[in-house]
């Protein structure tokens, strides 16, 4: 039998990004840890907000893993702070960053919604990483709380003064995601409350997102990507709309168990695509393992915008 969700190891992948390619992910907190509730969350709704930061998965048991899954001879292109929570709420995120960065693997990112930012202490956490990637979703109080649902600890104003005090001393590279939603955040109106707030900012690069996988609410819809280009002139410096992934497909020299595809969907939907590019599977291997999934009822579809998706099944 395929191990339970109970057992899942803190690192996974490689996985497909559409941001970054090949990503060794690190996962440092418990399912759906997190500071808000967004619409468009991929993991499903949050249970209960939280901003308490605590050791939630230690620092030697996540570095112990790191340097396991490195030592096997994965390939990838960045090991990245993300998973199935906010990261920054484990108290040892700067740890965790420097002693990746010791092995000397890959550069480290921090995917981050940007919510605890304006805390000194996870300033100084993630100056250490590579690349910083926080969230900008809103631009002012009324669409935060529509989009992303924060907890009560954390005011539009003190998350917008988090990302203006983050970039003016961090010395790496700052991508802020703009996660847009047709009926809510797509107009133009909206996206230019956003973009004057970006200009204060000064990322060095501002990448725009929309809803490409099954969504935690069902209002969290898709801008067509014509729309996406038209807003993205609103912003500016270096701006960018997101594409899907478009992994290669590529024949594994090994097999990657049932295992490996669950611990995946654990941290996302996938469509087949997906896990065959991240995973290098074999398609006819791949789909052995998707039957045997599907079989136990450890996994099971949906359908979003015309694509097929395995995502675990929640017992």
């Amino acid at each position: 039998m395929v191990k339970s969700p109970k057992d899942k190891r803190r690192v996974f992948g490689p996985v497909p990004s559409r941001r970054l390619g090949r990503s060794l992910g690190i996962d440092p907190v418990p399912f759906k840890t997190c500071t808000y509730d967004c619409l468009y969350c991929q993991l499903g709704p949050t249970p209960r907000t939280t901003s308490e930061r605590q050791e939630y998965v230690s620092v030697e048991t996540i570095l112990a893993e790191a340097a396991a899954k490195l030592a096997g001879g994965v390939e990838t292109d960045v090991i990245t702070l993300s998973g199935s929570g906010e990261p920054t709420l484990n108290s040892g995120v700067g740890r965790i960053i420097q002693g990746l960065k010791a092995l000397k693997a890959a550069p480290v990112v921090v995917l981050t919604n940007g919510s605890l930012l304006w805390r000194a202490e996870v300033r100084e956490a993630l100056a250490q990483a590579d690349i910083v990637a926080p969230s900008l979703d809103a631009g002012d109080v009324d669409m935060f709380q529509r989009v992303n649902r924060p907890h009560a600890d954390i005011s539009f104003e003190r998350m917008v003064e988090g990302l203006v005090a983050f970039r003016e001393a961090f010395t790496g590279q700052m991508w802020l995601e703009v996660f847009l939603l047709a009926g809510l955040t797509d107009t133009e109106a909206e996206v230019s409350k956003i973009a004057d707030i970006a200009r204060r900012i000064r990322p060095d690069r501002v990448q725009l997102n929309t809803v490409a996988r099954p969504t935690a609410y069902a209002q969290a819809q898709a801008v067509p990507q014509a729309r996406m280009m038209e807003l993205a002139r609103l912003f500016q410096g270096q701006v960018e709309v997101i594409a899907d992934f478009r992994g290669a497909h590529r024949q594994a020299a090994e097999q990657v168990g049932a295992e490996a595809i669950l611990e995946m969907l654990e941290r996302r939907p996938c469509t087949a695509d997906d896990i065959a590019a991240s995973l290098r599977l074999d398609p006819i291997e791949m789909e052995r393992h998707l039957m045997r999934l599907l079989d136990e009822r450890a996994i099971t579809t949906t359908e979003t915008a015309g694509k097929v998706y395995f995502v675990p099944s929640r017992k």
